[in-house]
């Protein structure tokens, strides 16, 4: 269940060795960074940057503008941009590479092949299940609720935790009330409150940060919310089974950005008896499916078996490369081999 190069003695040496003098360092996350991804990779940024190391964040894909606010932002390079050839030189030149928030290096999609043919040593912190095996230095624990709590915990075992500001705990707290859905979800952990706690206690505001990241909508996001609560929201209550199925031309109408369906997923939980909801949105290249579910049911389990994904046991993602209305008609295909476990309470 967990994995912490910390815990032994050397592993520690060596990776205590390896940063005793400055060094260049990528971190990197999955595509699409949502709060936690963004969030831990810059906490982390800053903290080695206090340490005298030279960092640079890579994303393989552009975020959502209301994660704009958080500090380093600016110094972010997308993979995708006209930044590419300095993405891949610092790629190449790194002496290591930290790899957060995702367990596959397929989840981080063009910058796969050169991270994997960097001579960088490889650091994976995660929280996702089945870890791949490529990473130098793992620092992993399905448990977790947040990758930021698991940097929170790497900094905090170097001794370490002076160096953590009022900026970088922003940071922190951003990926831990996302990935936790405001403290409210299971993975909410008593050391998930005695982080949140410990990074209050640096000064941080957290209705000031919780308003940043979810009281920033534009119009047009709110006015797309509502088309897809209703007209696009399906109940199935033979199944306790909520989806949405969103096309390019639907995602256009609104002028939906990057983010824009984040947590919209979450909405099919609250309507009551729901045990799973999903979400399936057109993209240029593929279907991108988001699960959520309650209690005993695995949609990391259902994703990784049926839609090429995985993740948490109650939130996990994957994708199809067959059209909008075949993914659907296969998901829809799938409830009723599952329909005992999804109706058992």
């Amino acid at each position: 269940m967990q994995d912490f190069f910390t815990e032994s003695n050397q592993k520690l040496a060596l990776f205590n060795e390896f940063l005793s003098s400055p060094k260049q360092i990528v971190i990197t996350t999955h595509q699409n960074p949502d709060a936690d991804a963004l969030g831990s990779s810059l906490g982390l940024s800053a903290y080695l940057n206090k340490k005298g190391h030279f960092t640079t964040v890579i994303t393989p894909t552009d975020y959502p503008d209301f994660l704009r606010w958080m500090s380093g932002e600016t110094e972010v390079i997308n993979f995708e941009s006209d930044q590419n050839s300095l993405a891949k030189e610092l790629i190449a030149n790194a002496d290591m590479i930290f790899c957060l928030d995702f367990s596959a290096l397929n989840r981080i999609k063009g910058m796969e092949g050169f991270v994997k043919q960097s001579a960088a040593k490889k650091v994976l912190i995660d929280h996702h299940q089945q870890p791949e095996n490529f990473a130098d230095f793992v620092f992993w624990n399905e448990r977790a609720a947040a990758t930021c709590e698991l940097i929170y915990e790497l900094i905090e075992k170097l001794d370490d935790k002076h160096l953590i500001d009022i900026p970088t705990a922003e940071c922190l707290y951003a990926g831990l009330v996302t990935d936790t859905g405001s403290f409210r979800f299971d993975s909410t952990s008593e050391e998930v409150h005695r982080i949140a706690g410990e990074l209050i206690s640096i000064g941080i505001h957290p209705n000031s940060i919780h308003r940043k990241i979810f009281d920033s909508n534009t119009f047009d996001r709110m006015k797309f919310l509502g088309f897809v609560l209703g007209e696009k929201l399906t109940y199935l209550p033979e199944y306790n089974v909520v989806y949405m199925a969103i096309s390019k031309e639907e995602l256009s109408r609104f002028s939906s950005k990057n983010g824009d369906t984040e947590g919209v997923v979450n909405y099919g939980l609250s309507i009551k008896g729901t045990v799973m909801a999903a979400i399936f949105t057109e993209k240029e290249d593929m279907i991108r499916v988001s699960l959520r579910s309650v209690d005993d049911f695995s949609v990391s389990e259902f994703s990784r078996t049926h839609f090429n994904g995985g993740g948490h046991k109650n939130a996990a993602g994957g994708r199809s490369h067959e059209s909008l209305e075949k993914t659907v008609e296969k998901f829809l295909s799938l409830l009723p081999k599952y329909k005992e476990e999804l109706t058992k309470n």
